[in-house]
């Protein structure tokens, strides 16, 4: 059986009956990972010995009952930010180049938990610090539609692998839609959960306040899945939610009528948008449209402010967080500098790429005494305003539905030139970050030069379901999501 084309539910539902058995699942995407990897650089680690030792652990207890989860079995690809005890886990730095943790973040206990089979690590922007997955140290990841393109941003890795049939789930991380837009540049679904929905403990942190951890797979029915798996409080992460969780697989309806859709007009006004995007992604919402929800257009008021608002308060505390990277702890290490205060200028400008220097620089400028209140300060006020103004708009509307990103993904080398054209291409995706929305992005097309787009639909904080659920109705009714890259 060729499992290739098969969403992670199906292959679970294929082991569970006896069609096939896990280390024949993961000895398949080991392959196609392995075979596939040198044209899209998808993965920097892959675990064949470890992963099929694990799944045939797992094999014997779904056999004996022990493993009831749909997804027990399957195998998954995780981003290179998520620790994994006794696998590399590198953040695509330098810096951590060398780096074992000795233990697991919480995910990737609770996937073990449920007899999933973690086969490697996935390829990503240096610390989740870009909108391409051209700023690792490993080199860029390459888009399975063209690989002439880039895969997107950060995860762009977990998004390359699950398109180019290298994976059939991932997860990955999302601080400004990083989950989503290398969803939509690779024609696969992507969600990025409520903030504090999934535990954070063992994510290398980039901007804690916005770090979310969330599935790439297929279908909106494989990230519920995920979501059952991966979702709940946590005693290790205070930021994680004490809330009673859905079953977010079985809450799914594909039932739209009557679900009222907000559609910003200034989301459209964008003079950066691709008419073909548009086009395809208004397409989209015409689906659910017939399918009985209520469609409508509004202001989004703050649109122009939430970019700016964004990367001002995501570089601070990138300069924070990052500043434990010191040469001294663990990772890179300058051996020829002299002396202690050069050691610490060293290593950190030898350990760290050119994009992660920019943002600490950024960071700590917007930091210093000088600025913090005309900068920083601002920044916190605009997110209260936008967070009040967000609150407004999920009282007159279930769901908000626009682009995920201006245009389909660019020709690799071109975003590096100009920083500032890269940052601006998180112009759909950031609000959901600063307002700790939950959000999902979907394939709904492909623009003249055959790639993939995608549409993004966003809901209020914890409203987690509807999301997912107004994506499976939407998937119903579209084949996008089962048109698959493959490796070219």
């Amino acid at each position: 059986m060729n499992i290739l084309n098969m969403t992670a539910l199906e292959t679970g539902a294929a082991i569970k009956n006896g069609k096939i058995s896990s280390p024949e699942v993961v000895r398949q995407v080991l392959d196609a990972a392995e075979t596939g990897n040198g044209k899209t650089n998808a993965y920097i680690t892959l675990c064949r010995e470890k992963a099929l030792k694990r799944a045939e652990e797992v094999q014997k207890k779904i056999k004996s009952g022990e493993l009831l989860s749909p997804l027990a079995g399957v195998p998954f690809s995780v981003k290179d930010n998520i620790c994994t005890r006794g696998v590399k886990t590198t953040c695509a730095s330098r810096m951590l180049e060398n780096f074992e943790p000795v233990y697991n973040a919480t995910v990737i206990d609770e996937l073990e938990k449920a007899g999933a089979v973690i086969i490697g690590k996935l390829n990503m922007d240096e610390f989740a610090m870009g909108s391409t997955s051209e700023t690792s140290y490993f080199g860029t990841v390459r888009n399975p539609w063209n690989n002439d393109r880039v895969a997107g941003g950060s995860s762009g890795g977990a998004a390359a692998a699950v398109s180019g049939k290298m994976a059939l789930a991932t997860l990955g991380t999302d601080t400004g839609g990083s989950v989503r837009q290398p969803a939509a540049y690779c024609g696969v679904t992507g969600f990025k959960p409520s903030y504090g929905t999934v535990s954070r403990f063992g994510l290398i942190a980039y901007a804690s306040s916005f770090d979310q951890i969330g599935p790439i797979a297929h279908d909106a029915a494989d990230c519920a899945a995920i979501m059952n798996i991966i979702s709940g409080k946590d005693k290790k992460d205070g930021t994680s939610l004490d809330i009673n969780y859905p079953d977010f697989l079985s809450s799914l309806t594909g039932d739209v009528k009557g679900v009222r859709i907000g559609i910003p007009a200034e989301c459209y006004s964008n003079p950066e948008l691709d008419t073909e995007v548009a086009e395809k992604t208004m397409a989209a919402v015409s689906v659910l449209q017939k399918s009985g929800a209520c469609v409508e257009e509004f202001s989004l008021p703050f649109f122009d402010y939430a970019v700016p608002a964004y990367y001002i308060i995501a570089s601070a505390e990138a300069s924070s967080n990052l500043s434990r990277y010191d040469g001294v702890k663990y990772g890179f290490r300058s051996d020829d500098s002299g002396s202690l205060s050069n050691m610490y200028c060293d290593s950190r400008s030898m350990g760290f790429g050119s994009e992660v220097k920019r943002r600490i620089i950024l960071g700590t400028f917007v930091l210093s005494s000088g600025y913090y209140d005309a900068y920083y300060q601002k920044a916190l006020k605009v997110k209260s305003v936008i967070m009040k103004k967000t609150a407004e708009i999920f009282s007159k509307y279930d769901l908000v539905m626009c682009p995920v990103s201006p245009a389909t993904a660019p020709e690799t080398g071109k975003s590096l030139v100009n920083p500032l054209k890269m940052y601006i291409s998180d112009i759909y995706t950031v609000w959901a970050n600063l307002a700790g929305l939950p959000a999902i992005s979907l394939p709904c097309g492909f623009d003249s030069a055959g790639m993939p787009l995608g549409v993004q639909i966003i809901g209020p904080a914890l409203s987690d379901v509807k999301v997912l659920d107004a994506a499976h109705a939407y998937q119903k009714h579209t084949d996008f999501h089962k048109k698959y890259a493959g490796v070219k």
